[in-house]
């Protein structure tokens, strides 16, 4: 029952891990950016969901509604004013550009909430629970999962049954024959990474609700999210969730060994899909 118990916890903790990187893998799969300041926006999406639920008294799935529209603006300026102007064959400028904006954050929200760590109060989610027999799991986890399904639901709606999800295929495929089609790549990259920041606060929600946070751990969500992302395969949503899931499943095995080796066998799993499959399990197309 061990087995199966940690098994199931493992797969559960993938839909958070998912999450971190649903929007990572829109962005890279649209525009071929890997934004080194995901991790760090992830946290800054959940110092403002916070301040929506301790300074304005709001629950914190209605702070995670209020905060997703202004992370959307966010993302649309981000991209708007600086991503767009350094997006090219070179891929070290939005690499630089990125990892500045990720020690700005650091910074500024070392400034604005101190090194204290903080938590999002669920109230009785904090720990809820269900028992299903053979296992008892905890209604946070559960949740965190079956939104992680619903986002990439949600993004391969768009992205395969919507105008503007053609845009995102076409501008992906070739931007320079997409523009001669009448479509703005750049405006089409403003609102994928738009999107990707309202991605970013459901992820934002269910960090800050199921564990502390502070500002310094921006840099380990990129990598869980980084991870997850090559091992799904580049561009490929549900090969996400099945990173995510991989990825959960090696640290809870792991930390049930030994508690030291939990981060270590996550890693150890990423190493080991690559050395099988370097494009990941799912590549979306083959460059």
């Amino acid at each position: 029952m061990m087995i199966v118990d940690t098994l199931v916890q493992g797969i559960l903790l993938g839909g958070l891990y998912a999450l971190f990187a649903a929007g990572l893998s829109l962005v890279f799969g649209i525009m071929r950016l890997v934004n080194l300041a995901h991790g760090d926006l992830i946290v800054f999406a959940a110092y403002l969901i916070l301040i929506g639920v301790s300074a304005l008294g709001l629950s914190p799935f209605v702070a995670a509604l209020v905060a997703a529209p202004l992370m959307f603006i966010a993302g649309w300026l981000l991209q708007s004013l600086v991503l767009n102007r350094v997006l090219g064959k070179d891929i070290l400028p939005p690499l630089l550009v990125t990892f500045g904006l990720s020690v700005a954050l650091q910074n500024g929200l070392l400034e604005a909430f101190s090194a204290d760590s903080r938590r999002i109060p669920a109230g009785t989610l904090e720990g809820a629970s269900l028992d299903l027999g053979v296992v008892t799991v905890g209604v946070m986890p559960l949740l965190t999962f079956g939104s992680a399904i619903l986002v990439i639901v949600a993004l391969n709606a768009v992205f395969y049954q919507t105008a503007l999800g053609r845009a995102f295929r076409a501008t992906s495929d070739d931007p320079v024959t997409a523009s001669l089609m009448g479509i703005e790549p750049k405006r089409v990259f403003a609102v994928a990474t738009g999107l990707a920041m309202v991605v970013v606060t459901v992820a934002a929600l269910y960090l800050g609700m199921r564990a502390n946070f502070d500002p310094s751990i921006g840099p380990a969500r990129l990598l869980y999210a980084f991870e997850a992302v090559i091992i799904g395969g580049l561009g490929s949503l549900w090969g996400t969730l099945a990173g995510g899931i991989i990825i959960g499943v090696a640290q809870t095995l792991g930390a049930a060994i030994n508690p030291e080796w939990q981060i270590l066998a996550g890693h150890l799993a990423f190493l080991a899909v690559l050395l099988v499959r370097p494009r990941g399990l799912f590549p979306r197309a083959v460059d």
